[in-house]
């Protein structure tokens, strides 16, 4: 059987073409995938050529983004995907810790195969579904806003933006002792997945006034955090209008310039919310040295494993690899239809 893979090398195009595995090296193995996902929000940055490394570098000593000529001028070129759930068919010298037909996940674009070293696999525990494997990077980034946010029992939460991230922490906040939580987005077929994974109230940030409607359903005080995982500046603007006096914003999402909907002369100035810019994977975290990345990592699998959090309605819609690049684009488009993509390779159950 011919070897599939997602490519895109022109912004907002994306198309199917078949490869050649190379040979393995030492301390590799290669898996043959049988589920995929892709992570919406980073990816169609990139997809949609916003990602500010197109023309950028991130200077990690002076901590800022600076103008590259070299960056400027490399072709454009992303695979879609964002992490795959499959078999160990072979296995190079010196690998030791894994067995051929091992059911492993990991990182990497939609694809049939994947090589990696013995340790960038996931093993995955008997229990664990591919879909809650596709949960893994999303639920970091909910964690970390969760955590910045400093969600406390009895608080009222509000999660603005339904993508993974943010139907993750919806579930994350109820795991953290909130009294309610309140969820925010425009597509019904994403609020009403929150409902039913135990949200207690979803707002339709495209028909009503969310903010005026936050303060209304919390006795008028407003939400003790706010985690905004949207990436949209009128989003953001809402969430600053429902939260309560000093209370917590964790921004999780990856915004762009700002071109309208933020004005900080309103309730932001009056109410002082805290604005804090949550990035899971930026070291040091913000507790250091009791929590890095590693150890949310670490958390987030386990709390796959055993089951914790709902994800067989988040991996929606799921396709065969055949229709993955269509999908894709169509879900860039308009994604009312889907929460997060999830592609299937072969006859898989």
């Amino acid at each position: 059987m011919a070897k599939l893979e997602v490519i895109s090398t022109e912004p907002r195009k994306a198309f199917i073409r078949e490869y050649e595995d190379a040979p393995l090296k030492d301390h590799e193995i290669r898996a043959e995938v049988h589920y995929a996902a892709a992570k919406h929000g980073t990816e169609f940055t990139h997809f949609r050529g916003l990602d500010p490394f197109l023309e950028h570098v991130f200077d990690e000593e002076l901590l800022l983004f600076q103008k590259s000529q070299e960056a400027a001028e490399k072709p454009f070129c992303m695979r879609p995907g964002n992490m795959w759930v499959g078999q160990v068919t072979e296995i190079g010298a010196g690998v030791t810790g894994i067995s051929i037909g091992e059911r492993i996940a990991g990182y990497g674009p939609f694809k049939s195969t994947h090589t990696l070293k013995e340790h960038e696999a996931l093993r995955m525990p008997d229990r664990m579904t591919w879909k809650e494997a596709m949960c893994y990077d999303p639920l970091q980034f909910a964690l970390g806003g969760i955590r910045d946010g400093q969600v406390r029992v009895g608080d009222n939460v509000v999660i603005s933006g339904l993508g993974a991230i943010g139907l993750l922490a919806a579930q994350l906040a109820r795991l953290a002792g909130a009294a309610r939580v309140i969820v925010c987005d425009p597509i019904e077929k994403r609020r009403q997945t929150a409902l039913d994974n135990g949200a207690d109230m979803a707002l339709d940030s495209s028909a009503v006034d969310v903010g005026l409607e936050i303060k209304k359903a919390t006795d008028g005080r407003g939400a003790d955090v706010a985690v905004e995982t949207s990436g949209n500046y009128h989003a953001l603007q809402q969430v600053i209008r429902g939260i309560a006096y000093n209370g917590n914003i964790a921004v999780v999402g990856w915004y762009h310039e700002c071109s309208g909907g933020l004005d900080l002369g309103r309730e932001a100035h009056f109410n002082q919310p805290n604005i804090l810019i949550s990035r899971a994977c930026s070291e040091p975290n913000r507790e250091y040295p009791r929590w890095s990345f590693e150890r949310i990592c670490k958390t987030s699998w386990d709390m796959l494993g055993k089951g914790m959090l709902k994800c067989e309605n988040l991996v929606d819609p799921v396709v065969p690899i055949e229709k993955a690049a269509d999908t894709y684009m169509e879900i860039e488009q308009n994604p009312s239809g889907s929460v997060k993509l999830g592609v299937v390779f072969g006859k898989q159950g």
